[in-house]
């Protein structure tokens, strides 16, 4: 029966994308463009270092500078504080990927990648400041208590969930040393880390298309259905703070959503997530709890700031 209901679905999309090819197109060439022109040039240079530090071993740099840190705070193994770093900087669904390549490549257990999974797949503080501060909100003075407000909701999250994964082990540690860089590393390393990186950008590509095109044909939809407006934001983030600012809410409403939908990151953040942890064998649901229940934390943050500002 589920069979026969996604083949449905499937058809279903396809007969509609047949009658709006304006639609279509039309989401298409934005998503091709959000890819092109912000996704591309930010992400690609965090996937190849990222990628290069793994390969060469070099990661036991990062992991010197924060790892001490790091351990205490959210009590994983200084491999593990890699991911943790990587998550928080670099944007989606980078923490994903790198909990998922440190899980495959043996530097930690499946535990601990899952659980680096459950706080380190964020926004990253560049789409933050450029994106949601100066772009959506337009507002200077919410700069600070947004990056913080974002940066703290997974953290508080990962402090009620870290005991579901930590069991009675106390704390994670390496399953792969790592203290020495490799002693030689060649241009094939290189080329294979480029490649890597663009195999995972045309997949998170495809994925902006798809929700684009997706977005897109629900605008376009001749009949109004209830509560649809109200959702279709939470396909995709980039689109979505688009659509909360079209909205003309005031702040006290405007600003709890944006911090929800960040955080969250949308169901467009979550299908590249699954495609970065499959590999790993990394379950999806729990992620999605941990990540709306962040994404209401962000919100009742939000609101409190704006009550205690007045």
């Amino acid at each position: 029966m589920g069979r026969n209901l996604k083949g449905f679905g499937i058809v279903l999309l396809f007969l509609i994308m047949l009658v709006s090819p304006k639609a279509v197109f039309a989401g298409a060439s934005e998503g091709l463009l959000l890819w092109f022109q912000i996704i591309l040039p930010t992400l690609f240079p965090f996937l190849l270092i990222t990628n290069l530090l793994l390969v060469t071993g070099n990661m036991h740099l990062i992991n010197a500078a924060f790892g001490t840190f790091l351990t205490r705070v959210f009590r994983v193994s200084p491999n593990g504080s890699f991911g943790v770093v990587t998550g928080f900087l670099c944007g989606y669904p980078m923490g994903a990927k790198t909990a998922a390549d440190l899980t495959v490549s043996g530097y930690i257990s499946e535990e601990e990648g899952r659980y680096l999974l459950s706080f380190c797949n964020n926004s990253s503080p560049v789409f933050i400041l450029n994106y949601v501060v100066w772009k959506t909100l337009e507002q200077d003075a919410l700069l600070l208590p947004t990056l913080v407000i974002l940066m703290l909701s997974p953290v508080l999250v990962s402090f009620f969930t870290r005991n579901r994964f930590l069991h009675k082990q106390g704390a994670f540690c390496n399953l792969k040393q790592n203290g020495s860089a490799k002693n030689a590393w060649s241009f094939q390393d290189i080329d294979n880390c480029i490649m890597d990186s663009f195999e995972t950008l045309v997949k998170v590509g495809g994925y902006i298309i798809l929700f684009s095109v997706l977005l897109t044909l629900f605008e376009s939809l001749p009949v109004d259905i209830p509560g649809i407006s109200a959702l279709l934001p939470l396909l995709e983030v980039t689109s979505g703070l688009n659509l909360l600012r079209e909205m003309r809410l005031p702040l006290r409403l405007l600003y709890p959503a944006v911090l929800g939908l960040t955080s969250f990151g949308g169901f467009c953040a979550a299908a590249q997530t699954q495609c970065m942890v499959q590999k790993a064998g990394f379950p999806i649901l729990p992620y999605l709890t941990q990540k709306l229940a962040a994404a209401v934390t962000a919100s009742l943050l939000g609101s409190l700031y704006l009550c205690l500002v007045g």
